[in-house]
């Protein structure tokens, strides 16, 4: 099938602009950092075969020109930033959490290192250190400012790096995986991260193999995007990967997170045997996973997603459920939102639907432009207004509902930023299949319920958690009638949790046979392999919906 002309002379003249650019000289960071991802962008939304190929010729040229760039003398600190940060050739230092460390030094062990320049917690080091660097705290007392890096260039032996000798040492350390992470973190070591090799670096950072998708024509528009629509579509092809290919995902999510200075709890403990692929179309991949038992959160079931595009890691999003509703966060990477962000978000949302049977998606303010000016500026309000969501609260909702009058009154008019920052301040949401009438999430927070459980252990435990965690578990089993004994760490766990809930239910103990039996299997699932279980569970038991949504909901009044 041939082009229309008039394509075809867009790509010849892309091309032409592709092998000038080529051809420059770029003598500042900025401009060499706004060709670099706009090559990612065409690496990512390729036209043809032959643009993809010559795209890729061009990113494997940067090592040379980030190079030349900094024998220059030129100024390189732009390449730091996080929105443009893991550039081929560059470097940077950050602060990253025990496990982050851990796992960036395993995958990068020859490009990592801890940067000591400027390090000033001798104390607390030697304090730590102690444990695997004899007579050290001893020196540390005689010698308040120590030469503690030739302590541990000494220890280390010959021929292994430094930071891997370390979190070996932190790995041998007799104390709880929780201890260990405290430990690490209380000594503010920064990593630092040479992005020597191109495929290594955010610049060919991509899953290999994929069958590309050639953008021939337009790029789908917001406004051709209906959520509605598309969780109406059949479903989205899903394959359970093994935990090989599980592991290899999380590899390239961690890196990829790392690389921009992110970290997020679906990351950084993914269950690399509970990864799935969904099949979105258009060379798009979504990688949805939870945690293990031993990280879940208390009564909210998670779960993380990794977004690919033709190969290229495109964003990343979490999605924290509890019965039909998820507080869902999307965040497609700075290079990537003038692509096809809005139909990508109504996939990623009738998989979460698919896998998850959520169905009531709600905004957290912060995605809005909440104390966030990077939402504020981009309008992040209206694009989800756009895609159908609504804000919960009555006095938003009026505020939004003039505004929009004002919108279609004068063509052209663009919301304040004042205005924006105060539509952004409260949650939005989407309900597929409900009446606009039914309202019921639309005061709950889950914070309400936390807040619920501090007052009676102010109020009737004197402030003593452990004594409330008892007396909530004792009282929760008995208006069940069970015992937990014979139960597992994570199942008595995940029970201590629900009960400092559950014991804020006046009538537990009245509820039918058949609800308490309902229970006991949700209560069990939240331990489970898999938080999925979980989650349908508990779409089922009604009673309990009722009454957390009851004591989850403050008082405002509904929009």
């Amino acid at each position: 099938m041939k082009r229309p002309s008039g394509e075809r002379r867009d790509f010849a003249r892309l091309r032409k602009v592709m092998i000038e650019l080529g051809r420059q000289k770029f003598d500042d960071a900025a401009t060499l950092i706004r060709f670099h991802e706009g090559l990612l962008f065409m690496r990512a939304y390729p036209q043809s075969r032959a643009h993809l190929r010559h795209t890729e010729r061009l990113l494997s040229s940067f090592k040379k020109r980030v190079d030349a760039l900094i024998d220059s003398g030129a100024d390189i600190s732009l390449f730091a930033e996080p929105n443009v940060s893991g550039i081929v050739g560059t470097s940077f230092s950050a602060l990253f959490s025990y496990e982050v460390v851990r796992e960036i030094a395993r995958l990068f062990p020859a490009e990592t290192s801890i940067d000591w320049d400027g390090y000033e917690e001798y104390e607390r080091f030697a304090l730590v250190a102690s444990e695997f660097l004899p007579l050290i705290e001893e020196n540390a007392y005689v010698e308040p400012r120590f030469p503690f890096l030739e302590w541990l260039s000494r220890a280390c032996p010959r021929g292994q790096r430094e930071l891997a000798w370390l979190m070996e040492r932190f790995e041998q350390l007799d104390v709880s995986e929780k201890e260990r992470a405290s430990l690490f973190n209380s000594l503010k070591l920064w990593l630092h991260w040479e992005f020597r090799n191109e495929r290594r670096s955010r610049t060919r950072m991509k899953l290999s193999g994929r069958k590309i998708f050639y953008h021939e024509g337009a790029l789908i528009h917001r406004r051709e995007v209906s959520i509605e629509r598309e969780m109406e579509a059949p479903p989205l092809p899903v394959t359970k990967l093994n935990r090989r290919d599980g592991q290899e995902i999380l590899d390239l999510g961690r890196a990829t997170m790392a690389a921009r200075y992110r970290e997020l709890h679906g990351f950084t403990f993914g269950d690399a045997g509970s990864v799935v692929r969904a099949e979105a179309g258009r060379g798009v991949e979504l990688f949805v996973w939870g945690v293990g038992a031993e990280h879940r959160l208390p009564t909210l079931g998670y779960h993380a997603a990794l977004l690919v595009k033709n190969g290229v890691p495109h964003g990343y999003a979490e999605a924290l459920s509890l019965f039909e509703r998820s507080e869902v966060g999307l965040n497609l990477f700075y290079t990537f939102r003038d692509g096809e962000s809005a139909w990508i978000y109504a996939r990623l949302l009738k998989l979460f639907r698919q896998l998850l049977g959520v169905t009531a998606f709600s905004i957290d303010p912060y995605q809005l432009g909440h104390y966030n000016e990077e939402g504020i500026e981009s309008g992040a309000f209206w694009f989800y207004r756009k895609m159908g969501f609504r804000p919960t609260e009555a006095e938003l909702f009026k505020l939004m509902t003039a505004e929009e009058a004002r919108i279609k009154r004068r063509p052209g008019y663009l919301t304040p930023s004042s205005r924006l920052r105060r539509l952004a301040s409260g949650h939005v949401l989407y309900q597929y299949g409900r009446s606009e009438n039914d309202r019921a999430w639309d005061n709950f927070h889950i914070r309400n319920l936390g807040l619920r459980v501090q007052s009676r252990m102010g109020e009737r435990f004197r402030g003593d958690a452990q004594r409330m965690r008892q007396a909530s578990v004792l009282k929760v089993s008995r208006a069940l009638r069970i015992s937990t004994d014979d139960w597992n760490a994570q199942e008595q766990r995940a029970f201590s949790n629900w009960a400092l809930v559950l014991s804020l239910i006046p009538d537990l103990s009245r509820w039918s046979e058949d609800e308490k039996r309902a229970l006991v299997d949700i209560l069990r699932a939240k331990a489970g392999a898999q938080e999925t279980r979980y989650l349908r569970l508990l779409l089922n038991h009604s009673r309990l919906r009722a009454w957390i949504i009851k004591l989850g909901s403050s008082k405002k009044s509904k929009g």
